[in-house]
């Protein structure tokens, strides 16, 4: 392994790391961080490309943070980067359970912590807001995409389809979306 793989290696680690340590509420949650980590702090991938990973990592069995963490790890700095990150994003979390584990056997029961919690759900669903707005702002770019965003929406919220039937016809609709573009341009070329 060369230096720089096992520099980055190192640096990935640490800030999926600091993303396992400071995000409540799960990978939803995770997602404006590592947003800001991974393309703006650090420019690893480009904005595009981080919805694209989010597409995928949400459409695979597994959860969205180790998904996202492995995914990214393997693309900055390969094998060697996705063990990195994937550890950086889990180890935070395993080591808060075993300390709650051990010393806080009755954790729960304290009034203090569930107030904790009931403050930390409502800054978990403002982080998400904010989340589906950065994301929308950077994949919606016409009407099309609009109308395909808000009816795989009321499809998930509404009429509770499986998110992967929502992605797999959303795919298919922008590969027809495609081709009709691509027959318009053609026609209009002929003439």
């Amino acid at each position: 392994m060369d230096t720089k793989t096992i520099r980055n290696s190192l640096k990935l680690f640490t800030v999926f790391f600091r993303i396992g340590v400071f995000t409540f509420g799960g990978g939803y949650a995770m997602i404006p961080y590592i947003q800001r980590e991974i393309v703006d702090k650090n420019k690893w991938i480009e904005s595009e490309e981080i919805i694209d990973i989010f597409a995928i990592v949400q459409s695979v069995p597994g959860v969205i943070a180790v998904n996202s963490s492995t995914f990214v790890g393997y693309r900055v700095a390969g094998l060697a980067g996705a063990v990195a990150a994937t550890l950086g994003v889990v180890l935070p979390s395993y080591i808060i359970i075993a300390v709650i584990a051990i010393f806080l056997y009755n954790f729960k029961d304290y009034p203090f912590v569930n107030e904790a919690f009931r403050g930390i759900q409502a800054g978990v669903a403002a982080l998400m807001c904010h989340a589906v707005y950065r994301l929308g702002k950077s994949s919606v770019k016409n009407a099309y995409g609009l109308v395909l965003a808000l009816a795989a929406f009321l499809a998930l919220t509404v009429f509770g389809a499986s998110a992967i039937l929502v992605l797999l016809t959303a795919g298919v609709l922008g590969l027809v979306a495609m081709a009709v573009r691509s027959i318009k341009t053609r026609d209009k070329k002929g003439r």
